[in-house]
């Protein structure tokens, strides 16, 4: 079956935050939204298809999980990045976000360091300061052919008896990087060397564009799975983030007895029918439709690495490795951070998420979400060429 990624569809008035949420957070709402990380694609039909199913039945009571819930998530595990999962290690979230929150307080304590990698996804930042956890920054570099890497000489100097914790994300949220293994292995050495727990985003696994590979870091050994948890979902993938369903892999038994006594303590296991009905939904029959939409968003991808080559040679793209997201460097405008700002909500009329809210290095760079139609992509660009004449 051939899918339609070109088709536009209207979300506005859906309590969509990024629709419906814009004047809150840029002033206005008559922007083009490129900014929250989910896609302007339908969620695939076999998805609504057995959720509407299930709405036959007249009755929404409690409900649980079915082994299939984890087994899809094992299957697709094995299949797509060749990670035998066990049963055993598997658990569950409603939100990865939530999921993060809730092993940082099963597992640290308050004023316990954790360490995280700017400039990064900035909920990393609300689930530490918020949990009375203290913040470290181990910032990543840039490198001379423009991308990023991870800087493990300061890593090992930020280490002290009081970090307990590193938060990642694999593939990473802004810049795009895919972590390869030696990447991986040298942060796994680490981590094992100091006892520190890896805590791992994974969200993104499924969005990685040849030739680059996604590479679970708890698959690398049993050393490092000891130390990982690594918690992700189908959500992005199949754009289905409303319905608050994750999966959360704890090797380590004494680690994941914790976070379930916290998750139960919170009463926070449930779930939802919808969101058990679309996990296994996807893992199940989502190959196809993925591999399809991998092909739209590489050339999505491609079209605005070239487009901003081509057409606003100042403004620079760090092209992702994976994720639909692409991190802008606007340094060359000659512009101060706050003026690029003000130019592209209230002249070019888009709705970017701002470079600082990633924290270290993120001034003078905006994050542009390019999972939606050709057509509108294309537009927003043209809106964005107000930045090749713009002094």
């Amino acid at each position: 079956m051939q899918y339609d990624f070109d088709q536009i569809i209207n979300r506005a008035d859906t309590d969509s935050i990024k629709y419906d949420k814009m004047k809150y957070f840029f002033g206005r709402n008559d922007l083009q939204p490129l900014w929250v990380a989910d896609m302007d694609f339908a969620t695939p039909d076999f998805i609504l298809s057995d959720l509407k199913n299930r709405l036959k039945h007249p009755i929404l009571g409690y409900t649980m999980r079915k082994p299939i819930f984890f087994e899809s998530y094992k299957n697709w595990a094995k299949k797509r990045y060749n990670w035998e999962v066990q049963n055993q290690w598997l658990d569950f979230s409603p939100g990865v976000v939530g999921a993060l929150a809730i092993a940082i307080l099963a597992l640290t304590d308050e004023n316990d360091e954790i360490i995280i990698q700017p400039p990064v996804y900035h909920p990393f930042f609300e689930v530490i300061k918020g949990n009375q956890r203290k913040l470290v920054e181990n910032p990543l570099q840039k490198n001379s052919n423009g991308t990023y890497q991870m800087d493990f000489d300061d890593l090992r100097n930020k280490i002290t008896d009081q970090t307990k914790m590193i938060l990642i994300a694999n593939p990473h949220n802004p810049v795009g990087r895919v972590w390869n293994k030696e990447e991986l292995q040298q942060l796994g050495d680490i981590a094992v060397q100091n006892n520190l727990i890896i805590l791992s985003d994974d969200i993104h696994a499924d969005f990685v564009y040849k030739p680059h590979r996604y590479i679970p870091i708890a698959s690398l050994n049993s050393a490092v799975a000891q130390q990982t948890i690594t918690v992700t979902s189908p959500s992005k993938t199949f754009n289905i983030a409303g319905l608050s369903t994750s999966v959360v892999i704890i090797p380590n038994e004494k680690y994941r007895q914790k976070y379930n006594r916290k998750l139960t303590d919170m009463h926070l296991f449930l779930g939802n029918i919808f969101g058990n009905i679309a996990l296994v939904s996807a893992y199940q029959k989502g190959e196809e439709w993925l591999e399809q939409l991998l092909q739209y968003l590489k050339t999505n991808r491609d079209f605005v690495i070239h487009y901003l080559n081509k057409k606003i040679p100042a403004v620079k793209p760090v092209a992702p490795e994976g994720t639909f997201l692409m991190w802008l460097d606007f340094s060359n405008t000659g512009l101060p951070h706050e003026k690029i700002k003000d130019i592209l909500i209230n002249k070019a009329l888009l709705a970017l998420n701002d470079g600082k809210s990633f924290g270290t290095n993120g001034e003078k760079y905006f994050r542009l979400n390019f999972a939606l139609p050709r057509p509108k992509l294309k537009e927003a660009l043209q809106k964005l060429e107000i930045f090749s004449t713009n002094k």
